[in-house]
């Protein structure tokens, strides 16, 4: 952020894709916090600041009548909570650009905040729109890209914008370049053993990130859904367990690539399994690959508990993403829940940790343990992305 804002007006992305109640009220403020610092410094150097961000995806819940529904993703519902944490009167523009945008960011004095509408209000967003682009450069001298939650999506607020400002006259936020630093510091010589513990429901959904570990990683912890795929792979009987039958294949080609490089693979040994998908199913703990016909796996067991902690606890790296089991059903969120203070308690002994990743972020909040490991994630599909070796569209447009 070695950029002069004195006297000049800042067009800022931020992440402000926050989830609401059913009567808007914002129910988790992370990312509202976490663009705090860059938006105050810009406000302290004597700057003014714009800010857009998206909420939702508004464009593919149109109304039956094929129109916008404004009232639900308006940015609106964000203004009042900002001025709050920023302590100080944030103005709100009712339309991404046009007359009034220009207007009101013409009339914008050092000092003071701006928030404009959905970006995804409009079609052309999403689409990398360049008129559209321009028309969003044009509000502002400077720009700052401080929304790495989007960095993975070549949109217009987020990518095409950036390409009409030199180079002199773009930087990161604080919060984008803390992203950058702490996922590089997992994929730049790390410091070992290194562990990757990864779960959610499908292996599909993290093949490539399956691939890069076995690249880089010295043990590799699977649960979730996922696990049950690597399990049947392996011959074990699963019951009605989730699994990808077409995946089985690649399972097999994942457990040899790993065996061949060194890298330990560990998988459930046992598992909370119930009758049916269900909090108030009958439940009961499984060998994981022993599951009968008409049960299926939820949770990762006790056993598997006490040997992923094991593992943790001997990590000098930990990078986490996805949940070990149906988190969000009390009965089968044990597993997730341990895995997050195993993760706590060898970050407080001198291990790194990086948390990403929805669920897995969800976890170490809801238990309080959000400060408890090195750092957590704002962004779960642009991690993702970062960490299996691509090139963010986001970050690539500032260069």
């Amino acid at each position: 952020m070695d950029l002069n804002f004195k006297d000049k007006k800042t067009l800022v992305r931020v992440d402000f894709n926050v989830p609401l109640d059913a009567s808007y009220k914002i129910t988790d403020d992370t990312r509202i916090r976490a663009a705090l610092p860059t938006i105050k410094h810009i406000l302290k150097s004597g700057g003014a600041v714009i800010l857009m961000s998206h909420l939702g995806r508004p464009q593919k819940k149109l109304k039956e009548d094929g129109s916008i529904n404004v009232e639900k993703f308006t940015l609106q519902h964000v203004v009042k909570h900002l001025g709050k944490l920023l302590r100080k009167k944030v103005k709100f523009c009712p339309e991404t650009v046009g007359k009034e945008a220009t207007k009101m960011a013409k009339e914008l004095q050092a000092g003071e905040v701006l928030i404009l509408e959905n970006t995804r209000f409009q079609k052309e967003e999403s689409a990398g729109d360049e008129a559209f682009a321009k028309k969003l450069s044009r509000l502002a001298q400077l720009y700052v890209n401080d929304a790495f939650g989007t960095a993975h999506r070549a949109h217009a607020s987020t990518t095409t914008v950036a390409t009409f400002f030199k180079a002199n006259a773009k930087c990161f936020g604080f919060l984008m370049q803390k992203e950058i630093e702490n996922a590089e510091k997992v994929i730049n010589n790390p410091k070992r053993p290194l562990t990757a513990i990864i779960g959610g429901a499908k292996v599909s959904d993290k093949i490539l990130l399956l691939e890069k570990l076995i690249d880089f990683a010295d043990n590799l912890l699977i649960g979730g859904g996922m696990a049950y795929t690597f399990l049947k792979a392996q011959g074990g009987s699963i019951g009605n367990s989730l699994v990808e039958e077409d995946k089985l294949k690649l399972a097999n080609r994942l457990l040899a690539k790993a065996a061949k490089k060194g890298v330990k693979i560990y998988l459930p040994k046992d598992s909370m399994a119930a009758d049916k998908f269900d909090a108030k199913a009958k439940k009961a703990t499984k060998y994981s690959k022993r599951i009968p016909k008409g049960w299926m796996g939820l949770d990762i067991g006790e056993k598997a508990q006490k040997e992923f902690a094991e593992v943790i606890q001997k990590s000098s790296t930990i990078l986490w993403n996805g949940p070990m089991g149906v988190f969000e059903m009390k009965p089968f969120a044990k597993g997730t829940m341990a895995v997050a203070k195993a993760v706590a308690k060898a970050t407080s002994k001198g291990a790194f940790s990086l948390v990403g990743g929805g669920d897995s972020v969800a976890a170490v909040n809801q238990m309080g343990l959000a400060d408890k490991v090195s750092y957590v994630s704002t962004g779960g599909g642009a991690m993702l992305e970062f960490l299996e070796g691509k090139e963010l569209p986001g970050i690539a447009a500032m260069h």
